[in-house]
């Protein structure tokens, strides 16, 4: 079921929203200070591409670098990565076969936030 589910999410969602974390990757990584930002971006986009039988959780030992480095992701790249999160879900929530699509979609709008002090595990 997850393989069906993800194939779905690629080519309904999970392509343009993982488009949309590597511009904001490669922005990133193009500015040095901000390649932190861009590494999380890139490891976001990948679990945007297959999310089913993945999970988000927290890094243990993430400290206040993170919770700082999340400030300024959300002003500069997380809102609008969220927004389009949203957007999504909801478009596909329209539909009986989407509503599965746009739950992972609205789960995802928490990581799009603040990736800084998260890492993405497999499920059992």
């Amino acid at each position: 079921m997850r393989l069906v589910l993800n194939v779905i999410w690629l080519v309904l969602a999970g392509f343009w929203m993982a488009v949309g974390y590597a511009v904001a990757g490669l922005v990133c990584c193009i500015l040095i200070i901000t390649i932190p930002w861009g590494v999380a971006s890139f490891r976001i986009a990948n679990y945007a591409l297959w999310p089913f039988g993945r999970e988000v959780v927290d890094k243990p030992g993430a400290g206040t670098g993170s919770l700082l480095g999340n400030v300024i992701w959300i002003v500069v790249a997380g809102v609008w990565l969220a927004i389009g999160h949203v957007v999504t879900g909801i478009a596909l929530c329209v539909t009986i076969i989407g509503i599965p699509l746009g739950i992972a979609n609205f789960k995802l709008v928490k990581v799009s936030l603040v990736p800084l002090g998260k890492e993405i595990v497999e499920l059992p």
